[in-house]
């Protein structure tokens, strides 16, 4: 299993000098990537940062680590400026980029400035987007027409550094419908809806369900990757250990910790990012 933290886009995050900092310390500390939300107006009152250029400054910052927003809402972003950004990050940080796409939510980033709110419409304009996006990273030549995009006859240079840059799907268990997008990917984050709506975390159980209905839906035999976000003591790392071996043992391959207000004032966000992996 491989640790990752994870960072707001909003907030002290907001500043693309500290989030540089920071995600020097967590190369520093033994982590192996910093995902960074992406968000453009959640709550009142709070600064944010354009999340691609925070990652600029986070590529410049680090060596090692891998960086990549997690998730960026692909229905609300031009899949092929997408596609560009993707690949000059690829570039900058030297093959170490991964790409998180997602529906979106809450829904009010969307209503708020007149865009699509309708869910089976933003994963029509998510599908395509895909598509257009895995075609500019091809370099070759393409015209493509759909319900939602049109391109004619454009072609994207230079293709990404890495042989291909990972796309991870966001999706919610148990629905199936969004895991056998996620099949055709690199790797999903999934969360946990509960029949009521409400979300709750993930279990070990639920990640063995995953990866059984993911080897069902998957007719690639590469590598797939599922990630656990949560929260580990970082004062008690033997306990820390066991509860991400539980979910390595039932086949995730990344732990993302969470860094963000839930966990407290920001210099005990820091500290457990300074403290290192579980089980470090």
């Amino acid at each position: 299993m491989k640790f990752a933290i994870d960072l707001p886009n909003f907030g002290p995050y907001a500043d693309p000098h500290l989030t540089a900092e920071i995600a020097h310390e967590a190369e520093d500390s033994g982590w192996d990537a910093v995902w960074l939300w992406d968000h453009v107006w959640r709550d009142e009152g709070v600064p944010y940062g354009d999340p691609w250029i925070l990652l600029a400054a986070m590529a410049l910052a680090t060596k090692r680590v891998r960086i990549g927003p997690m998730v960026t809402p692909l229905p609300r972003r031009r899949p092929w400026t997408v596609a560009r950004e993707a690949v000059t990050l690829d570039h900058l940080s030297g093959g170490r980029f991964t790409l998180g796409i997602g529906l979106g939510a809450p829904a009010k980033e969307f209503t708020a400035f007149a865009e699509e709110d309708d869910a089976k419409i933003r994963a029509a304009k998510l599908d395509e987007g895909l598509e257009i996006i895995a075609r500019c990273w091809s370099g070759e030549r393409f015209s493509f027409s759909g319900e939602y995009y049109r391109l004619e006859d454009v072609q994207f240079l230079p293709r990404p550094l890495q042989p291909r840059i990972p796309i991870w799907a966001a999706a919610t268990w148990p629905v199936r419908a969004p895991f056998r997008r996620a099949a055709r990917l690199d790797g999903t984050w999934p969360l946990r809806r509960n029949p009521d709506g409400t979300s709750a975390p993930l279990t070990p159980d639920d990640v063995r369900g995953i990866r059984e209905l993911v080897g069902e839906l998957r007719t690639s035999a590469e590598p797939f990757d599922i990630l656990v976000a949560g929260v580990t003591p970082s004062d008690d790392p033997v306990h820390a250990a066991e509860i991400t071996r539980e979910f390595a043992d039932a086949g995730a391959t990344w732990w993302t910790e969470r860094i963000n207000s839930a966990r407290g004032d920001f210099d005990r966000q820091r500290e457990r990012v300074r403290k290192g992996p579980p089980g470090a």
